[in-house]
């Protein structure tokens, strides 16, 4: 919920987009504070920045953050890994910066901002005490009170340099009316869209072509070495389904636990949010007689849920303004007072906060009571027999990797039968082929490319348990032979000849449209599409073809004009101007305001930019920076 209490997710995005510039990837990181080491002591180190390291294993642990919200895909590790390294870095270079500048970030400062980051960690002015608020920390953010607070130590100083470096910007007039022409100014396109790929069905090459292309580029068509490995798997659904807990046990656990299982107060509501933050007592004004209305219909009509998806202002619009249940001390004061103020069913007046205007529907109530033992002993079942389940899969790899160090020749069939594993074959496999059995572990893939015929591979973890592999057959790399690799030379040919034959339609539709024929009739003639696009914007785009900012040329055409083909990528875009709609200047007045913000955020942006490039080449020139980029090799490559 935005506004009466941040969600983990919503407050942990406001604490990274202080710090972190990373490119629009989706990443989430958690910043663990390093302390200073050097090179000598950190033989794993990837950067040094005045005398403090980044190691590798930094690098590893921000990784596996990121890996607990969500799988990195192996492919964008190597990407991943880069933008937490460049991050680490200017976060160094700042923090030497700011040491040369005399710049810091006082407890008072810090302070402050937690108050504004958790509100319930205050009671009037009041600390809720460390227990309270290492609690409310852990459960907004994630992170341990020193991680978040040296977090917001970060976000402060970066904070401070920006208004150091980006205080003296304005907006000038000339500023603001090329972006109110940008996103005012609009275009209609009719086009078609040429892609390689729709292409490539149309072309069937010839016997002759197929042997021309394998001929040609031989060397090109190379059959990589492929393995074949037995494996014995020591399956951890069989092992789960023999684990027996009984009540006495699961009852032993609820006893010592009891205070986990006690339900405080609590209240499950729906709010509609009407933002007032940063608006003047005229705008607010506005906004509590528009919040007004809304409410007389909510008891009206009773389609608060209705009301609350068209009204809200906060994140929880999109579920009818549903807050899920809230407890005492988790929201602020005004809030909290109305909610558990209010019988089941019941809606609240307007009740102003320091986010705004809130309307509160009370959905259901529950006092505080302790949950029976019935109620909740599958809950504490399930993640013991995930720990026992765990621990006696562990206990039966241990004792597979005893026998196997005894003799790692032994028959696979023979450890099978002793530790009752589940055998199968695999595939041939080259390096580069994704092992599905194995979930595409790195790891297993390695362990197959390092054993000897014969050879059983110590126990590897996987999500289907442990698995011991035995190396059947080794098939040598070799040129393939045109049958082997007839479906490859066939997709590169079809791949060229697609991309030949996209850009030469390209070509003929324009020189046709230009000719005087409708962009249709020719594209139709063709065996192409046309289609029509919506008017937009500079700051628009065509979804799936191409973004404003790509179209900039066609901004400065006329209606009826058609400009050469231009190249996407390896596809093709053929258009004409079918319409034009001009900035009405009336409306310059009114978008002033947001204008200048706009114009005035984007010159601060490119300024910092422009200060952390500078800044870094400074510090390698000065030796302060050095980076051993070598050593990012383990985390794969990208481009």
């Amino acid at each position: 919920m935005a506004g009466v209490f941040d969600s983990r997710k919503t407050l942990v995005r406001i604490l990274m987009g202080l710090i972190m510039g990373l490119l629009g990837v989706g990443m989430l990181l958690y910043l663990v504070p390093q302390g200073p080491s050097t090179s000598e002591a950190t033989p794993d180190a990837i950067a040094e920045v005045g005398g403090q390291t980044i190691t590798v294993a930094d690098i590893r642990a921000q990784l596996s953050q990121i890996e607990q919200r969500g799988q990195i895909p192996k492919q964008l590790e190597a990407l991943y890994a880069q933008q937490i390294l460049n991050q680490l870095v200017f976060q160094k270079e700042l923090e030497y910066e700011a040491k040369r500048l005399g710049i810091t970030v006082t407890d008072e400062e810090r302070a402050d901002r937690i108050r504004q980051y958790l509100p319930t960690a205050f009671n009037g002015g009041a600390f809720v005490g460390l227990e309270r608020y290492s609690a409310e920390v852990q459960s907004r953010t994630g992170m341990s009170v020193a991680q978040f607070e040296e977090l917001v130590r970060q976000g402060l100083l970066e904070e401070k340099f920006r208004r150091l470096v980006t205080d003296g910007i304005s907006a000038s007039p000339d500023d603001l009316r090329e972006e109110f022409r940008d996103r005012n100014e609009k275009i209609k396109l009719a086009y078609s869209f040429l892609k390689p790929e729709d292409l490539e069905s149309k072309i069937v090459p010839s016997d002759s072509e197929i042997k021309a292309e394998y001929e040609k580029n031989k060397s090109r068509y190379q059959i990589p070495e492929r393995r074949v490995v037995r494996y014995g798997l020591s399956d951890i659904n069989q092992i789960r389904q023999s684990v027996q807990i009984g009540d006495d046990e699961l009852k032993a656990i609820y006893q010592r636990n009891i205070e986990q299982y006690q339900v405080p107060n609590r209240v499950h509501v729906q709010h509609i949010l009407f933002k007032t933050v940063g608006k003047t007592d005229a705008e607010v004004e506005e906004i509590r007689k528009k919040a007004e209305d809304v409410l007389k219909q909510a008891r009206k009509t009773g389609k608060f849920e209705d009301l609350a998806k068209k009204y809200s202002e906060d994140v929880s619009k999109e579920k009818g303004g549903d807050l899920g249940w809230i407890v005492q001390g988790q929201t602020v004061p005004e809030f909290e007072k109305a909610a558990f103020g209010l019988p089941k069913g019941a809606i609240s007046d307007l009740i102003r906060t320091q986010y705004g205007f809130h309307i509160i529907k009370v959905l259901d109530r529950e006092t505080a009571h302790t949950k029976p033992f019935e109620e909740v002993k599958d809950s504490i079942r399930a993640p013991l027999v995930l720990e026992r389940t765990d621990k006696d899969a562990g206990d039966i790899a241990d004792k597979m990797a005893g026998e196997i160090r005894r003799s790692n020749r032994a028959s696979i069939d023979d450890l099978a039968k002793q530790f009752h594993l589940t055998v199968a074959e695999t595939r041939p496999v080259a390096v580069k082929d994704a092992i599905l059995e194995f979930g595409n572990s790195q790891d297993i893939k390695d362990a197959i490319f390092r054993l000897r015929t014969g050879e059983l591979s110590q126990p590897m973890r996987t999500d289907r348990g442990y698995v011991v592999l035995s190396l059947k057959e080794v098939q040598p790399g070799h040129q393939g032979s045109p049958e082997e690799v007839r479906d490859r030379v066939i997709a590169d040919l079809k791949h060229e000849k697609a991309a030949e034959l996209a850009r030469s339609r390209a070509d003929e539709l324009a020189r046709r449209v230009k000719a005087g024929e409708k962009l249709d009739a020719a594209a139709k003639a063709l065996g192409l599409e046309a289609k029509t696009s919506d008017l937009f914007a500079r700051s628009g785009s065509i979804s799936g073809v191409a973004s404003g900012r790509q179209l900039a040329a066609a901004f400065q055409l006329k209606p009826g004009d058609t400009p050469p083909p231009l190249a996407l990528g390896s596809s093709w875009l053929v258009y004409q101007v079918a319409a034009k709609e001009e900035p009405n200047p009336a409306d310059f007045d009114k978008q002033q305001k947001e204008l200048q913000e706009q114009v005035l955020q984007n010159k601060r942006n490119i300024a910092f930019e422009a200060f952390r490039a500078a800044l870094e080449s400074r510090l390698k020139q000065e030796g302060k920076v050095k980076l051993m980029p070598d050593r990012m090799k383990s985390f794969g490559t990208f481009g």
